[in-house]
């Protein structure tokens, strides 16, 4: 790195004024503005451009609004049509620019009205709607965007500022950014940001902005009036601060990292943060996203899971008062709850930093509650047989309080680490269906416990039932499916088999009430059927029809294939074999890894927001698993689930996904190694565990019973009489 780029950053730094003395003053509430500018780029208006909507806006809106400028001390309460307001938004990026071109064609700078609620919104739409159609009565107020419009020739500042924005939203994506905690942590960090460009020598380096700072520098931008106000006295600021879209060197990124961290003593990139403007957050194991809906939360058993990012930072070496060898002594990491046998750690010896480094960097389900940090020394050879020296613990709720999401604890006098995350957003449900016993048509099993219950009033009904586990091993769903009809009392009538199409399948919500030990009855509450055509059998097809009014057509006469079809909505659905989209397996993979992947099933759905679709969820029907967005319905995922398993079944004439199993398996006890609860951004070869990477890149591992960790092999199992003879359940319908 050049000498005088060194030289810059350290006057940066000790030119800084720590105290509140020259703090800049906001006169714009950037939070709320922040929030609403992050709703505005999510909202999908611009993701086609059309060129009409610069001459709309040059021509039409700028000397409509000038003319209500004009002796007014606070810009109109008038919002132009959508196409138009993005156009004068991505000006507004370009303040310099902006200002000149406003001065030299009106004489003023015009500023955008401050408006964040909805009401107050529609009022100025609606109010600026009625003068423009009396000023433009040729002219539409909406613009039909032409998705095979041309750009002009020359467009412009304002068409090249446009190009170097177009991905901005992307840039914005992540879930977390529009909860208020983040926002008040980055206001601060972009005040403190202006404070050390304002201690920048006039011939120093530029800063480079992390994406919180980003956003409220853009946001602060788009009010042109306010910015030009509260950033007089940082004549030049734009020269000094790199903007979004332009290229940075390595050189003005360590520099600018180095500025920052002695000016405040912390790391620039805390978790959550992007620091190259044009790389977007690529976080590609899971589905981090914005919904605007949770279908799911009208059932009062499923649990919604949230996640946060979390990176650990350490600075300093470490002083042994006791003597001990240093090269003996470690650094663990574990989580207060949840996954008990995710143990990372790293030798102290080669965690001695004379500045922050980050060490970790994971994401949580909040049910974890926090990180635990250890120092422990070797006492042999093993590193199991360790004693632990110190001991420090980070709260999620603790950290969710700190302003700064952030916060630091001593491991010695010369040693500290600190935690940084992001505040939970919802993430995608994480279910899996374990075999149970049978039960009758009333949902309770077939028990001798049950019978006595009943004064020994015959059962009658045979159903094969599963009971649904959410991603922390809570009961929450029973799906049942009925395979036989007729009574049983003891020594008494054995049942039969049903008919192909009155093997309807069940999803009732909530857990077993149990009466004796694992004995006990179903739910009440039925929530979604599934039930089978008649027709169509013979012809290698079977037809299924939801409650929900979806059609699931299996067809295995050319290949396997599947059709949804919903006679009550417009927006189209399909099912893929295989892991599609998000879920896809990228790079080169194994034999085992490609014929698993007949035994997922990705559900996408199309919609006028994602015409090319979007994968809602991810089943595995040979294990009973699957994975769904919030803007899915678990019931429906369940019923297509067991459908195709039942199908499946068929097809193969074989026990498809062990639906035959009619008892209970031993599962892993919770807390050992939760399903989804902890995921690391890029796992170690020291510490390759699939349980830290998405399930579906290991599934039968992730998903495996405690009976499977035992070494104990499936067995055959002596069902009771009382469940019905295997050929009950075994029974083909098709030829």
């Amino acid at each position: 790195m050049p000498d005088h780029t060194n030289h810059a950053a350290t006057s940066a730094a000790s030119n800084f004024n720590g105290s509140d003395h020259g703090r800049i003053r906001i006169s714009l509430d950037l939070v709320t503005a922040s929030r609403h500018h992050l709703s505005f780029l999510r909202s999908g208006s611009a993701t086609v451009f059309d060129p009409r909507s610069i001459q709309r806006y040059e021509e039409l809106w700028l000397p409509l609004i000038s003319g209500f400028v004009i002796g007014s001390s606070s810009p109109p309460s008038l919002l132009p049509p959508p196409d138009v307001h993005w156009v004068w938004l991505y000006h507004c990026f370009d303040p310099p620019r902006y200002r000149d071109y406003c001065v030299s064609r009106f004489g003023f700078l015009i500023d955008r009205p401050a408006i964040f609620d909805d009401e107050n919104e529609d009022y100025a739409l609606s109010r600026c709607r009625e003068i423009w159609e009396l000023r433009y009565p040729s002219e539409p107020f909406d613009l039909e965007i032409s998705t095979a419009s041309e750009e002009p020739p020359d467009g412009g500042d304002v068409l090249a500022t446009i190009r170097r924005h177009a991905s901005l939203a992307a840039h914005f994506s992540d879930p977390f950014m529009a909860e208020t905690v983040y926002l008040v942590a980055a206001k601060r960090r972009y005040l403190d940001f202006l404070r050390l460009v304002k201690s920048l020598p006039a011939n120093g380096f530029r800063l480079v902005p992390t994406s919180d700072v980003l956003l409220m520098w853009l946001t602060h931008q788009s009010f042109p009036g306010s910015y030009e106000r509260d950033l007089k006295e940082l004549g030049g600021f734009e020269e000094r601060a790199v903007g979004f879209g332009v290229e940075t060197l390595e050189e003005e990124r360590e520099s600018t990292r180095r500025a920052w961290e002695e000016a405040f003593d912390e790391p620039y990139e805390l978790a959550g943060m992007v620091f190259d403007p044009r790389r977007s957050p690529a976080r590609e194991f899971f589905n981090w996203a914005t919904w605007d809906a949770d279908l799911n939360r009208k059932y009062k058993s499923l649990h919604p899971r949230f996640l946060l990012e979390v990176c650990f930072f350490l600075k300093g070496k470490w002083e042994s008062k006791e003597g001990k060898d240093v090269n003996k002594m470690f650094m663990r990491l574990k989580t207060v709850r949840c996954h008990r046998e995710m143990k990372l750690e790293k030798p102290i010896a080669k965690l001695q930093f004379e500045n922050w480094q980050r060490i970790w960097q994971l994401y949580c389900e909040f049910g974890t509650r926090g990180i635990v940090i250890e120092v422990r020394h070797q006492r042999s050879n093993c590193i199991g047989n360790s004693k632990m020296l110190k001991q420090v613990v980070f709260w999620w709720n603790d950290l969710l309080r700190v302003t700064s999401l952030t916060l630091t604890r001593e491991l010695n006098v010369q040693m500290r680490a600190m935690a940084s995350i992001t505040p939970p957003v919802q993430a995608p449900y994480f279910l899996k269906c374990v075999p149970d016993r049978v039960t009758d048509d009333s949902g309770a099993m077939i028990s001798d416990v049950i019978l006595r219950m009943k004064d020994y009033h015959p059962q009658e009904g045979r159903w094969l039932s599963r009971t649904v586990l959410d991603h922390a091993g809570r009961e929450c769903f029973v799906v049942r499916s009925r395979v036989g009809r007729g009574f049983w009392r003891r020594g008494g009538e054995t049942p039969t088999a049903v008919k192909w199409e009155d093997r309807i399948i069940e999803v009732r919500e909530g857990p077993w009430s149990y009466v004796a030990s694992s004995v006990g009855s179903a739910p009440d509450n039925v929530v979604g059927t599934a039930a089978p055509k008649k027709e169509d059998l013979q012809d290698k097809k079977t037809i299924w029809c939801l409650s929900s009014g979806e059609v699931l057509t299996i067809d295995w006469g050319d290949g396997l294939n599947f059709l949804l079809e919903n006679e009550n909505s417009t927006e189209l659905a399909s099912l893929l074999i295989g892991r599609k989209l998000q879920y896809q397996m990228k790079g080169q993979r194994s034999i085992d890894e490609t014929n698993e992947e007949e035994h997922y099933v990705t559900l996408i759905r199309f919609s006028p927001e994602n015409p090319e679709g979007k994968a809602t969820a991810l089943i595995n029907w040979k294990l009973f698993a699957m994975e769904f967005l919030p803007e899915e319905d678990a019931v429906t995922v369940l019923l297509l689930c067991m459908a195709i398993v039942r199908t499946m079944s068929e097809v193969k004439r074989e026990d498809a996904g062990s639906l035959l199993a009619r008892r209970r398996v031993r599962e892993v006890k919770t807390g050992l190694r939760d399903w989804g609860s902890i995921m690391l951004s890029s796992p170690s070869s020291s510490y390759s565990s699939p349980h830290v990477k998405p399930w579906y890149w290991n599934a039968s591992e992730v998903l495996a019973s405690a009976e499977t960790y035992a070494g104990i092999q499936q067995q055959t199992h002596r069902n009771s009489p009382s469940d019905g003879k295997d050929e009950l359940y075994k029974q083909s319908v098709i030829p």
